[in-house]
C-alpha cells in the first residue's frame, strides 16, 4: 500500500506519551476486572461501537448489573499531524478517507464533518467507556471520536495472524481505520441513533445483537467503498494488500474467534458478523463504490 499522494488529516489528536504515563484504571463496585474485559474483548474483538455496549452485556452475563465504570469526557489534546512512523501513517489514511467521504457528501448535497482520531496508549478516560489498549479501535458517538491505541495494529499480526507481517498489515490498518470512519458517517447519516433505539426496544439480547451486526457489516461495505474511491484516484493498492484486507475481515469474524476461544459458535451472541459476511460486506463496497450497495440494514440477508 502507497500512501505518497495522500493529504494527511490535523484531525489527529495524540495522547499516547501522556496516556502511557497515566497508569490505573478505574474501579469502584460493579465495575470490570482487566480479566473480564481482555476475554470479551478476545471473544468480540472489539473494532466497532461504543464498547460500553458490549460491556453491560458481559456484567449480565457475569450476574451483575449494568458496569459502574466512570466515564469522563476525553482529556483536552490539541489537534494536528503527528511526526512518528505510526502516527503519520493514521494521519495519512484518516486524511484521504476524510477527503474522499467529503467527496461522497458533496455529491449529493451535504456536508461532511469528520471525526477527530484520538491516539492513546495503555488507557484513555472516554465519555462512552474507559478505554484501555484490549478493547481494540472504536468510535464513540458521544464525543464523536475514534479511540485508538496503535499496539492494536500490532496485536494483528502476533497475536491473531490478521496479515502475514508487518509491511502487508497496512492496508489491513487502513480498513481498520476506515471501518471506524464508517461508523462516523452512519453517525452523520442519522443511522447511529435510530438503530440505538432499536436496540433499547429490542425484546431480547438477540435481537439488539443482530441489529449491531448490521451496523458493523455496513462500516465494513463502507470501508469497502472508501478503497474504492482511493483506488480510482491515487491506484495506492499494491498487489496482495485486497487478499490481506479479507484475511482480517476473516480473522475477525465473530464465528472464527468464537470457536478460537470457546471451542464452538452461538449466532445469536454474535456482534460484528462471520468471517464470510464481513469480507462479503467489504467486497460489495469495493467492487461497487457506491453507498447505497450497503444497506446492510434493509438486506433481506446478510
Amino acid at each position: 500500500m502507497r500512501t505518497d499522494d495522500f493529504r494527511p488529516s490535523s484531525n489527529v489528536e495524540d495522547d499516547r506519551e501522556v496516556s502511557a504515563s497515566r497508569g490505573g484504571m478505574p474501579g469502584g463496585k460493579g465495575g470490570l476486572g482487566i480479566g473480564t474485559i481482555i476475554v470479551v474483548t478476545l471473544i468480540s474483538w472489539y473494532f466497532g461501537i461504543d464498547p460500553s455496549v458490549l460491556l453491560n452485556g458481559a456484567q449480565i452475563l457475569l450476574g451483575g448489573g449494568p458496569p459502574s465504570e466512570q466515564t469522563s469526557p476525553a482529556p483536552p489534546v490539541t489537534a494536528g499531524t503527528p511526526n512518528d512512523p505510526t502516527g503519520r501513517f493514521v494521519a495519512l489514511v484518516l486524511g484521504d478517507v476524510e477527503d474522499r467521504w467529503t467527496e461522497i457528501f458533496a455529491a449529493s448535497g451535504r456536508t461532511y464533518h469528520p471525526p477527530k482520531l484520538r491516539l492513546f496508549a495503555g488507557s484513555e478516560p472516554t465519555p462512552c467507556a474507559f478505554a484501555r489498549s484490549a478493547m481494540g479501535p472504536f468510535y464513540c458517538p458521544r464525543d464523536q471520536r475514534i479511540y485508538l491505541d496503535t499496539s492494536f495494529f500490532e496485536d494483528m499480526q502476533r497475536k491473531f495472524g490478521a496479515c502475514s507481517d508487518a509491511s502487508a498489515c497496512r492496508f489491513s490498518e487502513a480498513y481498520v481505520i476506515a471501518h471506524e470512519v464508517g461508523h462516523h458517517v452512519q453517525d452523520e447519516l442519522g443511522i447511529l441513533p435510530r438503530v440505538m433505539q432499536e436496540q433499547q426496544a429490542a425484546s431480547s439480547r438477540a435481537d439488539a445483537n443482530a441489529l449491531q451486526v448490521r451496523v458493523e457489516l455496513q462500516a465494513d461495505c463502507f470501508a469497502g467503498v472508501w478503497a474504492n474511491r482511493s483506488q480510482q484516484k491515487h491506484k495506492f493498492i499494491d498487489p496482495g494488500d485486497l487478499d490481506e484486507a479479507l484475511q482480517t475481515a476473516s480473522a475477525i469474524g465473530d464465528d472464527r474467534l468464537q470457536k478460537e476461544m470457546q471451542g464452538y459458535v452461538v449466532p445469536d451472541s454474535f456482534t460484528h458478523g462471520s468471517s464470510e459476511q464481513r469480507k462479503r460486506w467489504f467486497l460489495n463496497g469495493f467492487n461497487s463504490g457506491s453507498v447505497s450497495n450497503c444497506n446492510t440494514l434493509s438486506a433481506n440477508k446478510l
